[in-house]
């Protein structure tokens, strides 16, 4: 069992899934939840193991699982972990079971609801764990489809318009990513076999003309740039966020939104670190733009859902800005970024959920004085403000620290945007909580509840996760460190990690090729 944990953790959510196509007549509302939530906890308990296995030391992929399906052709099932995806699929299993309590008041089509849910579960964590190409872009497509489901099938009055708009979108960007990928592997192909293995497909990919290797950078680019999403592809985001069920918006921004910055990360800069740094200032101007302009909207939304989701269009792109830094201290921080924002954003839209369903409202006109009938709720909220506006001892502000500072060791200007967007986003966060906490309070607002016990145990352990990662980053970061170092070093490949951010300045400010 413990050579085969990668794909137990991919199979049981979809195995969980099967059971209820199979039984969802005669299973119960309440069994189809109890079931889902079960299949869920063990996944995640899965995922520990792997945890428990892994070797923080190593750099390269760990727990590698091979099986050939047409040798012929390169065609098979290949699949591993680093310390970069190890905690993006921790991230995912914990998250899932977190939305499965979360939407335990899901009344209509409950079974479907929860097939949708496990499928996307398997989809995420296969993505986060493949190391075949085709295997990657298969998981990578799945997640659309269950993803298009819940926010059609469970969202708000507009949520077919999201959701179709979602799957164009995303649907758009994978086309350059399948051309791509095709176009490796017939040249890897030549000569000998061809391949979809990423480990052999790297050195395949350097030895492209400079040219080429550029198109094919940008294909992947555009792929994941969408799924980031990064401006100005973002426009899909906010009517996503503000039409899903609560639990959809926690795992949009909780773990899928992580595939695309993954995807930067893992192929953009493995395969073609050449051009990744020729196009390294091109993508650091984007990433910078879309953290300023992300803070802006939320600053001016009336909508509380809405302001989230353009939070997490800046949030992210500290995450990009990061991952094209160069130094190791900023695509750390960026790796942190990924988990910490799923946490304290997935968690924000928790919160927003559970008030939207006492007042049945998210426009922030509407709210007020909230903080007198539901204290507990409201001292909850506040706590993951905190944690999301980079509270020193929270988990946010040692992702944002690394990526700033590491930023400056590259670009004084984008270092100097990034932090004043951490001010405005303090700004927009704490305003919007003072507009739901504090003021007159409305006379049908007077006897709302205060959090459920189901409610208690959906967010403590995310909000205790919060607390944890911020005062001991290093359980996260001993076992990024190396996955992270050898990242750069496949892009300054004649360098080590510690003269990175002092040679990556000429280069990365000006645009051009090493």
């Amino acid at each position: 069992m413990r050579q085969h944990l990668l794909t137990l953790t991919i199979l049981f959510p979809l195995v969980g899934a099967v059971v209820l196509a199979a039984t969802g007549r005669i299973l119960s509302d309440r069994d189809a939840r109890i079931l889902a939530l079960i299949t869920t906890l063990a996944t995640f308990a899965v995922s520990l193991l792997i945890l428990r296995d892994f070797d923080t030391g190593f750099r390269g992929y760990q727990q590698v699982e091979a099986v050939s399906w047409v040798r012929s052709l390169g065609l098979q099932y290949l699949v591993g972990v680093d310390g970069i995806s190890l905690w993006l699929v921790l991230l995912t299993t914990f998250l899932f079971p977190v939305s499965i309590l979360a939407s335990w008041k899901v009344e209509s089509n409950v079974v479907r609801y929860m097939i949708a849910m496990l499928v996307l579960e398997t989809a995420v964590v296969g993505s986060f764990l493949a190391l075949d190409l085709l295997l990657f872009f298969l998981f990578f497509e799945a997640i659309l489809v269950p993803m298009y489901l819940i926010i059609g099938g469970w969202g708000s009055a507009n949520r077919v318009y999201a959701a179709i708009k979602f799957f164009l979108f995303t649907m758009a960007g994978s086309a350059f990513l399948l051309v791509a990928i095709l176009f490796l592997y017939a040249r890897s192909g030549q000569p000998g076999p061809p391949t979809f293995d990423l480990r052999l497909l790297t050195p395949v990919a350097a030895g492209l003309p400079v040219q080429t290797a550029r198109w094919l950078f940008l294909a992947f680019f555009v792929a994941f740039a969408v799924k980031v999403p990064l401006f100005p592809l973002h426009t899909w985001l906010p009517d996503a966020h503000t039409e899903a069920p609560t639990a959809g918006s926690v795992l949009l921004a909780g773990v899928l939104l992580k595939v695309g910055t993954y995807g930067l990360l893992r192929f953009n800069l493995s395969m073609f670190p050449q051009a990744s740094t020729y196009f390294a200032a091109f993508v650091s101007i984007l990433a910078v733009i879309g953290i300023i302009y992300g803070a802006l909207c939320a600053l001016i939304q009336t909508d509380l859902k809405r302001l989230v989701a353009y939070s997490s269009v800046s949030h992210l792109g500290f995450v990009v800005l990061g991952i094209f830094a160069f130094t190791q201290q900023a695509v750390t921080g960026g790796v942190l970024q990924m988990v910490n924002h799923g946490l304290a954003t997935g968690a924000l839209f928790l919160l927003v959920g559970m008030v939207y369903e006492r007042t049945h409202t998210r426009e922030l006109a509407d709210m007020g004085g909230l903080a007198s009938v539901m204290p507990v709720l409201l001292g909850a909220f506040l706590f993951v403000v905190f944690a999301s506006a980079g509270l020193p001892g929270l988990s946010s502000f040692v992702g944002e620290f690394l990526v700033i500072a590491g930023t400056f060791a590259v670009s004084h200007l984008f270092g100097a945007l990034s932090a004043i967007a951490v001010v405005l986003a303090a700004i927009y966060l704490l305003w919007s909580y003072q507009r739901v906490a504090y003021g007159p309070l409305r006379e049908e607002h007077r006897h709302l509840p205060d959090l459920s016990g189901r409610e208690v145990a959906v967010l403590a352990p995310v909000l205790a996760l919060l607390l944890v990662f911020g005062v001991y980053p290093k359980l996260l970061t001993r076992s990024i460190d190396p996955a992270t170092c050898a990242a750069i070093e496949r892009v300054r490949s004649s360098q080590t990690c510690a003269d990175i951010g002092s040679a990556a300045v000429p280069a990365v400010a000006e645009g051009r090729q090493p």
